[in-house]
């Protein structure tokens, strides 16, 4: 079968057995470095990739991925708030493209007493009979049922932390202190007794620690008309596409109405990650740039070891540019290899990360995620195959380049020079 001479000869070069030692340990080094580096970048991506799923579907257990709120009134216009048409609106949300449904919910803001401790809380106003609030809260709820969130009954269901913290069960009453004012501009303080009726955990504290769900009619009597923050609820198909159907919104919306999406509301987080993602992903790329040097250095030898050989082809006819093709061509496949194999022993790893870090803890005996310490216990993995792509090209680009000056040196090999004392 005929091949292009480069081609023949970088393969023939790759194959054959070097007498000298150290250059076949580096080739083996080379390769192993590859490997080992692109394995490395697609596992630890891949668990990135699935704790930051795992943060997303934590942080939207509980959190609309987009919200319609009425914007604060001015003084004077309290009534502005109270007199919104949320059921209209909320028909208007409902028929924009990507969106299931539309809750109207109500919040305010309140101090939490149980003797002898007290901490501050949120306490959210739903319609448990409302689909969205149903599919929100009711697959979270660890005691009690939804169901129990009754008009008028001033029941509520409290975060696990919150229980923890001031000794709460079922059955339990709990004093709310919520702040208002008087017609004067006074602050005159309002307490209501309510009565715990479940407790819900989604393993997140922000969520936990803070939010106290009872019946929309029971938060709104809370406080006088304008204090109670009310607004919509927004469940879409896609929450990833929650900023395309936020502008959508806000376009068919009035402008007294302010929309947001969970993507601006915990940018803060996501920010975070892809930092970290970005730093982990420059410093295991340094695995690959090491490998890639022990290739130059492979290299450099074998085109020190073949001066005869390249004279030889060079007095025959050869063309530089072939000589530099049988080292790159060695090269590549040097590092190509490397790239293939540790693109396959980390998709393997990346796949069965529940299975392998079970069997770690299990051999020598420790936890890697403590319950006792973290919410997550378990290492998330979750392959992006853009991810995949993008560090093979990486890893194939570094090992391409480092085939580079090898080649030009053995382009650069003088016949004569080389052959004077054959």
């Amino acid at each position: 079968m005929f091949q292009p001479l480069s081609i023949y000869v970088g393969l023939r070069y790759v194959r054959a057995r070097s007498t000298r030692f150290f250059v076949s340990f580096i080739t083996w080094a080379s390769l192993i470095g590859v490997c080992v580096g692109v394995a490395a970048l697609i596992v630890i991506l891949s668990v990135m990739n699935g704790f930051e799923s795992e943060l997303r579907d934590r942080l939207l257990s509980l959190s609309a991925p987009v919200r319609v709120t009425a914007q604060p009134a001015a003084a004077g216009d309290s009534a502005a708030k109270s007199a919104t048409p949320w059921s209209e609106i909320a028909q208007i949300a409902r028929a924009t493209a990507g969106v299931t449904d539309a809750a109207h919910y109500a919040e305010v803001q309140a101090l939490a007493v149980h003797q002898p401790e007290m901490m501050p809380v949120l306490l959210r106003g739903i319609d448990p009979r409302s689909p969205a609030a149903a599919g929100e809260l009711a697959h979270a709820i660890a005691q009690g049922r939804l169901e129990d969130l009754t008009a008028g009954s001033d029941k509520v269901i409290v975060g696990e932390v919150i229980a923890e913290r001031l000794g709460l069960a079922p059955g339990d009453a709990l004093t709310v202190l919520v702040p208002t004012v008087d017609a004067g501009g006074t602050p005159a303080p309002k307490l209501r007794e309510l009565r715990v009726a479940g407790v819900f955990e989604v393993g997140l504290q922000d969520h936990d620690a803070t939010l106290i769900f009872g019946n929309l009619a029971d938060v709104q009597a809370l406080g006088p008309a304008g204090t109670v923050s009310e607004g919509l609820r927004v469940q879409l198909q896609d929450v990833l596409a929650a900023p395309v159907v936020a502008a959508q919104l806000r376009a068919r919306l009035p402008p007294t109405l302010e929309v947001s999406d969970w993507t601006r509301d915990n940018s803060n987080y996501f920010r975070a990650i892809r930092i970290e993602k970005t730093m982990m992903s420059l410093i295991l790329l340094l695995i690959v740039a090491v490998a890639a040097f022990n290739i130059v250095a492979m290299l450099v030898m074998v085109v020190t070891d073949k001066r005869t050989d390249i004279a030889i082809m060079r007095t025959f006819g050869a063309a530089p540019r072939r000589v530099m093709g049988i080292f790159i061509t060695q090269g590549l496949v040097i590092g190509w290899l490397g790239v293939v194999l540790g693109a396959a022993l980390g998709l393997v790893l990346a796949f069965h990360v529940d299975t392998i870090v079970p069997f770690l803890e299990r051999t020598f005996r420790f936890q890697i995620m403590d319950s006792d310490v973290y919410y997550i216990t378990t290492i998330p993995s979750e392959v992006h195959w853009s991810n995949i792509a993008a560090i093979a090209l990486a890893a194939l680009l570094l090992t391409a380049l480092a085939t580079v000056y090898p080649a030009i040196r053995a382009a650069r090999t003088a016949p004569a020079e080389a052959l004077r004392y054959e």
